[in-house]
């Protein structure tokens, strides 16, 4: 009889066991034996979310100025890449470069895009020029402002970026004891206004007046054929040096104020350094200027010592009122006054000018006569229009009398004024006549009334047709007596 061999046996088992574990469960199950049957944990992935935009994003990926620090002074080349994250197209990029510490060149710091795809990117490049205020600074700051539409143009975005770019520091070092510098002196002159002056005061429109300037040459060298350019207006070579020609007036500005008798150029001949000189120009105001402060520009141009064409910009202010243009009158004849006697003054204030002005209180005063109802406010006057006062005075001694009228206002500066003018009326002496008593004027006075009988006698005459009227009595003159004539004494004796 031959037996089997074990091991194979058991290496079969072991692996009928293996490969299907669940015969090993059936089997205790059969068996009755309990069993934990063991549920394997699913794992977790964590899956990242993309969001979609419906919209255009742009966006700066990334950007940079080269690799080495920027130096102050210096040009360098910043180079943006844009990138649109959106799920629309971007249409008409604006991109401007905006900076306090660089500045843009070439282009001016504005670039156009016409199309940034969703998802794409574009690279611009933008020539800057760092700034000489940056020494010892670690930091510079630009402004990136980029505005755009979608495809169909409905609707506008903008975007607004900060890029900071490193400078390059200075090397400190250890400090060496050094000499004082001197400072280097630089020989040119230099005209300034040192003052100026109008001889009519206060301006209006349409006055003629002679603008004096006071000229001081406060540089270390002499100004050799200086002109003065009225109302500015040159440009000479950057470089300095001389060019062909005159000097040119033509573009200065002068709508507000214009020269009279010559042109806008003046020549004043040399000046030396320190010197002073006091030129004098006739100008006019345009009728049509409004009233406030209008600053007028001044050019000197001239050669320094070494022939370079030097231009000094000067500006002074001057101011232009729109005053009233009133006058003040009688509206009627007033007569002759008495003294000691009430009479009225009849006052009339006319706007002679061509816009609306607005006035205050209007006074009549005098030294030698008592007056009331003399205050009144005037208001607003047309033009054209006028205003009436009718004022009571009683003047204290004959002879001629001076009324002062003046009336107040705010002028266009707000600045109180007023207008003051004097007017004469004649003031006689009260006449004193005597009166004889039962005369008036020279004449008789009236009869006395007519008496009973006078009345009976006068209707008796009536019915026999009889004149029965009152009789007339015709005033008599009564001539007053001669006055007996003194002899005239002889002054010989």
């Amino acid at each position: 009889m031959k037996t089997r061999p074990i091991l194979p046996l058991l290496f079969v088992l072991v692996l009928s066991l293996v490969l299907c574990p669940t015969v090993g469960v059936q089997a205790q199950e059969a068996t009755g034996t309990p069993t934990s049957t063991i549920t394997p944990t699913p794992t977790r992935t964590n899956t990242a979310v993309i969001p979609v935009y419906n919209r255009p994003i742009v966006v700066i990926s990334s950007y940079g100025a080269g690799d080495n620090p920027i130096e102050p002074g210096h040009e360098f080349n910043l180079q943006v890449i844009f990138h649109n994250s959106g799920g629309e197209d971007a249409t008409n990029l604006i991109v401007v470069f905006q900076s306090t510490d660089f500045f843009p060149k070439e282009t001016g710091g504005v670039h156009a895009i016409p199309l940034l795809g969703a998802g794409g990117s574009k690279t611009v490049n933008q020539r800057m020029l760092a700034t000489d205020d940056l020494w010892g600074r670690a930091i510079g700051s630009v402004t990136v402002s980029v505005s755009y539409d979608l495809p169909d143009g409905s609707t506008s975005f903008s975007e607004t970026f900060h890029l900071t770019i490193d400078l390059k520091q200075p090397n400190w070092g250890p400090l060496a004891p050094t000499s004082t510098p001197t400072p280097m002196q630089v020989n040119r002159p230099q005209i300034v206004v040192d003052g100026y002056s109008s001889d009519i005061d206060p301006l209006q429109p349409g006055t003629i007046f002679d603008l004096t300037l006071n000229l001081r040459n406060l540089g270390n060298a002499d100004a050799r054929n200086v002109t003065m350019v009225l109302g500015g207006g040159v440009s000479i070579d950057a470089s300095g040096t001389p060019q062909p020609g005159g000097v040119s007036g033509g573009s200065s500005d002068l709508a507000t104020f214009a020269p009279l008798g010559s042109s806008n150029v003046v020549f004043l001949g040399d000046m030396t350094a320190g010197s002073v000189l006091a030129p004098t120009q006739k100008l006019i105001v345009n009728v049509s200027a409004l009233p406030g402060a209008y600053p007028f520009k001044i050019s000197f141009v001239y050669n320094d010592p070494k022939g370079y064409r030097l231009l000094d910009d000067q500006v002074i202010t001057l101011l232009i009122y729109r005053l009233p243009q009133v006058d003040i009158s009688y509206y009627r004849d007033p007569g002759v006054f008495f003294s000691g006697m009430p009479g009225t003054i009849p006052l009339q204030i006319t706007n002679l000018g061509k816009n609306t002005t607005v006035l205050g209180n209007m006074k009549i005063t005098s030294e030698n006569a008592d007056l009331t109802n003399n205050v009144s406010l005037v208001g607003n006057l047309d033009p054209g229009g006028y205003f009436t006062l009718d004022a009571n005075i009683v003047p204290f001694m004959p002879g001629p009398l001076d009324l002062l009228v003046s009336i107040n206002y705010t002028d266009d500066f707000n600045q109180s004024r007023t207008i003051e003018q004097t007017l004469t009326i004649n003031v006689e002496e009260m006449a004193t006549e005597e009166v004889v008593p039962g005369m008036d004027d020279g004449f008789i006075p009236e009869p006395e009334p007519e008496t009973f009988w006078q009345k009976v006698v006068r209707f008796f005459k009536g019915l026999f047709g009889l004149d029965s009227g009152q009789p007339e009595t015709e005033p008599t003159l009564i001539e007053p007596a001669p006055q007996e004539e003194e002899p005239l004494i002889n002054p010989k004796g």
